[in-house]
């Protein structure tokens, strides 16, 4: 048994099948994955995949076990090479951080500003997409740790460290009946076409238990992943908008209404997901401690030993999480 064969099964699994773009993926021949794929299932006495002819089609159940400890496996190689290069040099690598357009857009600059500045040799890959994407992609070994407020919690080989807590806004132009209301209710916002985020993404869910609890129904005009977008069609004229606070800017957005909506969907806290089995490089505790300060060395250090995501969260109850 050979790590590479490991490699080829863990990533054909990850290619929907297809050993065609596993090979074209990792610059290597579908004669020689589709080889090798046969060496180790004879070796095993088992196979490993199901097929149809030439072209792979599932897998046994005995088959995805052992893709699940290959990526294990896999991961625990990178995690030898990541202490290698520790010890080696700490003043290069790659950070590798998958997150959201809103994270990107508003919450990240001024720390990787800094970040650039304060370790100018240490390369930095920003991926953005959906909570779920990008959780996928930390989940799976693709990038170093995702930032995001939904969707982390789905995956059992992650932890979950809290970054700081947000609030959203209701956006409306300049004379919108909403910005005349003294007390801005639920039901007041329910009566207009709505314009907010696609379901699953940066807090949507806060929103939908919201009105949910009350018995409404809201007139989901159009939804987006970017507040940017939202922002757009709002001043089309075509609803009212609901992002996270962060993302209205009064510099940039002038002819808008930014209306408090705290009280009505309450806090949402963006967290940072990271496997549990990740040999953290000392470059990786500087990126944290500047996106969220009160995440030490000492505190991930912990967080990362415990067993379940249950204590990790007991173990924050006593810190402070920051208000962006």
């Amino acid at each position: 048994m050979k790590l590479q064969q490991l490699r080829y099964i863990w990533e054909v699994s990850k290619h929907n099948l297809n050993v065609s773009a596993t090979a074209e993926s990792i610059y290597t021949s579908q004669p020689g994955i589709s080889k090798q794929i046969r060496t180790l299932e004879d070796e095993l006495g088992i196979p490993i995949f199901i097929r149809n002819g030439k072209h792979l089609t599932g897998m046994t159940a005995a088959g995805e076990k052992i893709i699940r400890i290959a990526g294990e496996m896999l991961q625990k190689t990178e995690n030898i090479k990541g202490i290698a290069n520790e010890f080696r040099d700490n003043s290069k690598g790659t950070l590798s951080i998958a997150t959201t357009h809103t994270q990107a857009r508003y919450a990240l600059p001024p720390v990787i500003k800094q970040y650039i500045k304060d370790l100018p040799d240490i390369k930095l890959d920003i991926h953005q997409g959906t909570p779920t994407q990008i959780s996928e992609m930390v989940s799976q070994g693709k990038v170093d740790i995702a930032i995001a407020t939904e969707a982390i919690e789905l995956y059992e080989n992650l932890i979950m460290l809290p970054c700081y807590s947000w609030d959203r806004c209701i956006l409306v132009p300049k004379g919108h009946d909403l910005a005349k209301k003294r007390a801005l209710s639920l039901s007041d916002v329910a009566e207009f076409p709505l314009i907010t985020y696609v379901f699953g993404f940066t807090g949507r869910s806060k929103l939908d238990e919201a009105f949910s609890s009350q018995n409404l129904e809201p007139n989901l005009a159009l939804t987006a992943v970017d507040a940017d977008v939202i922002k757009t069609y709002v001043r089309l004229g075509l609803g009212v908008g609901i992002v996270a606070s962060m993302a209205c800017k009064e510099e940039h957005d002038s002819d808008l209404v930014a209306l408090d909506a705290s009280h009505l969907f309450g806090e949402s806290t963006t967290k940072i997901g990271i496997r549990k089995d990740t040999f953290l490089r000392g470059y990786l505790y500087d990126f944290i401690r500047l996106f969220a300060p009160h995440l030490s060395k000492e505190l991930i250090d912990e967080a990362m030993c415990l067993k379940s995501q249950k204590e990790i969260d007991m173990l924050f109850k006593s810190i402070n999480i920051p208000h962006y």
